[in-house]
């Protein structure tokens, strides 16, 4: 946690704020009513945080930042290993991206992305490029101990994210479809896996 982040102020004024925008809407949310609901005045909140963009921008930040999955993948030594591997970082990334907060946050970085193109680039920095990361070392290393054959390991991590969210994220995007329960990620998870193996087998073997 940043020395930012420790700020009980602060960490008070970004809570108010991410309900109100989740609530109201950007256009739809004032400072005075952020400082309000933070129990705060409207110079403490901009001293502390800043205009309201600034305060879109860093509930944002904030939130993108625990979506991070911080330990390192272990080294598959078996394709049994590779698969149980790749189960659970799916069942952790799923559950964590498709929480309804987390998806509320998307859709706020959305609405504002083009007139503050650090969100979308906070939001990409730390998700997407973080997981698709964290997979690209995974296939790394599965590949350095001949559990998968040679490729693009980016696009390796591209296609089996693919496999793995298919349409789910529109749907929840849109509303359309509740956050999926626990068994339905592991379902999804698995399905992933083993479509992703099928298509990547070891060296020299059959196809």
């Amino acid at each position: 946690m940043s020395p930012e982040d420790k700020d009980p102020i602060r960490r008070r004024i970004l809570a108010a704020a991410f309900k109100s925008f989740t609530e109201k809407g950007y256009a739809g949310t004032s400072t005075l009513e952020i400082a309000t609901r933070a129990k705060v005045s409207k110079r403490d909140l901009y001293a502390t945080v800043g205009d309201k963009r600034a305060v879109l921008v860093a509930c944002i930040t904030s939130r993108t930042s625990r979506m991070e999955l911080r330990p390192e993948l272990p080294v598959p030594r078996s394709r049994h290993e590779l698969a149980s591997i790749l189960d659970a970082y799916a069942t952790r990334v799923m559950r964590e991206v498709s929480h309804p907060t987390v998806m509320a946050m998307f859709r706020l970085a959305i609405a504002e992305a083009i007139r503050s193109p650090e969100i979308a680039q906070t939001l990409q920095a730390a998700g997407r490029d973080a997981t698709r990361g964290k997979l690209t070392d995974l296939f790394r290393s599965a590949q350095s101990a001949r559990l998968i054959g040679a490729g693009n390991r980016l696009e390796m991590a591209t296609q089996y994210l693919g496999l793995l969210w298919e349409d789910l994220m529109v749907s929840l995007l849109l509303g359309l479809i509740a956050a999926p329960s626990d068994v339905e990620i592991k379902r999804r998870a698995a399905k992933a896996t083993g479509a992703f193996l099928a298509l990547h087998a070891k060296p020299g073997a059959e196809a």
